[in-house]
């Protein structure tokens, strides 16, 4: 499967470009484009809800879809720059060409991201594609139940899964195509991406995408 419209930046930031470009958690971006359609925000962790890289990427008729409890925050926090929809968990947004659904992403044996902080990944449909989006998570009874198409899934333990741990969900959610995140940078090494793929079922192409 094509995933060349998958960017991953470095760490958690992503940019997918199609008849829209969409960008989930940017961080650390090093041109300034201000190319972003609808921004995605996991949560309100300085390495996800960055104002100083949304800043580079903002533009006049940008959206930002974030979890319900930052939307206080992000408001406050960004001004009028954008409109900011919010929403939980199980909640859709249909955009021109494109649908976004909101899904639980939360720790199960951390403190780092807990349940009732009401964090989320995101379910993006577009081109007839599911692309998942996990977010800081764990495997958890919510995300095993994911249906989709292409799976971005943390692999850098700490704070979120292990690398055994993300193979372990993807494959139980069985998708085409798996890509490792959340490693590299603020935690986890290189080598967290190439644990993963050799434990991913060899039905699932794995694609490790170099970060900038």
């Amino acid at each position: 499967m094509n995933t060349d419209f998958i960017e991953l930046l470095t760490h958690s930031s992503i940019r997918i470009k199609g008849e829209v470009t969409v960008y989930c958690d940017p961080y650390r971006i090093r041109e300034v484009t201000h190319d972003a359609d609808i921004i995605l925000i996991t949560h309100s962790h300085y390495d996800h809800f960055s104002p100083e890289d949304i800043a580079k990427i903002i533009k006049t008729d940008t959206v930002l879809l974030v979890p319900s409890s930052i939307d206080e925050e992000v408001r406050r926090t960004l001004g009028k720059k954008s409109m900011v929809l919010s929403g939980d968990a199980g909640e859709s947004f249909d955009f021109e060409y494109l649908t976004v659904k909101m899904v639980p992403a939360y720790n199960v044996n951390k403190k780092f991201h807990p349940q009732e902080a009401g964090w989320v990944g995101y379910l993006i449909e577009m081109d007839d594609k599911v692309i998942y989006i996990a977010g800081d998570t764990d495997i958890n009874d919510d995300n095993i139940n994911i249906s989709c198409d292409i799976a971005l899934v943390p692999v850098g333990g700490t704070y979120t899964m292990t690398a055994a741990e993300a193979a372990s969900l993807v494959n139980q959610i069985g998708c085409e195509v798996a890509i490792p995140t959340h490693y590299g940078s603020v935690t986890g090494n290189e080598a967290c991406g190439e644990e993963f793929a050799s434990a991913v079922d060899s039905s699932i192409e794995v694609k490790i995408i170099k970060q900038y």
